[in-house]
């Protein structure tokens, strides 16, 4: 019996076939999309647990940024799910991109049918995949405002301590029903911190969160 919903989201059909059969059989693939709005539809309406992205989509301003603006559309409406971008192109602009805008993992499409079940997996556990050179692009590109280290304190000073505590578990990708299981406190109770959160932040999205945190080195 499958244990993780996933939907597939590329614009050749015979990869999207040939993944489908490869991935093991605790993956339960739910649906499929070609393009961007068709991937905000089926991704907004089977909510899975981890969607496949392909970074480069038709149905953008530019192929380029078709995952980017899935990742925009539709995550806000899923915040429970987690996306992992793979793609033909391992190019540093393209990894940083799409981590920028919410991505929890970046592989290849090199990658075995088993190596994107083991990521899947890990992606759905609250973790990110990286391979090491990808890894490093992301390193990189953040390294210059995780320097930032006395910004990074009067921001976090903010914060109250159970605020910082949801701050790291919801940048880290955890579910809000899984935050409220860790601190033991209502779902509610957490929404209401995350929502305090980005008002003192002055973030919008917790794909920014993630983003913030991952460029002060606070995950």
């Amino acid at each position: 019996m499958a244990d993780l919903t996933v939907v597939i989201v590329d614009d050749h059909s015979i990869f999207r076939s040939g993944l489908r059969h490869d991935l093991d059989d605790t993956i339960d693939v739910v649906g499929e999309a070609a393009d961007v709005d068709a991937a905000v539809t089926t991704i907004t309406e089977t909510r899975p647990d981890v969607v496949l992205l392909d970074v480069h989509l038709p149905g953008s301003a530019t192929a380029a940024t078709g995952g980017e603006d899935v990742l925009r559309r539709a995550a806000p409406a899923v915040p429970d799910t987690r996306f992992l971008a793979l793609s033909v192109s391992d190019a540093a602009e393209d990894v940083v991109r799409v981590i920028r805008a919410g991505a929890r993992g970046y592989i290849t499409k090199g990658a075995s049918g088993s190596e994107v079940s083991r990521a899947v997996h890990t992606i759905a556990s609250g973790d990110a995949v990286f391979s090491p050179r990808l890894a490093g692009f992301v390193i990189d590109a953040f390294g210059a405002a995780a320097g930032e280290t006395a910004q990074a304190d009067d921001e976090l000073d903010r914060l109250s301590a159970r605020e910082q505590e949801v701050m790291r578990f919801i940048a880290r990708g955890y579910a809000y029903k899984e935050v409220a299981a860790e601190l033991f406190i209502s779902v509610k109770t957490v929404e209401s911190h995350v929502s305090a959160v980005l008002r003192k932040l002055q973030l919008s999205s917790r794909h920014e969160l993630t983003a913030w945190a991952s460029a002060r080195r606070l995950l």
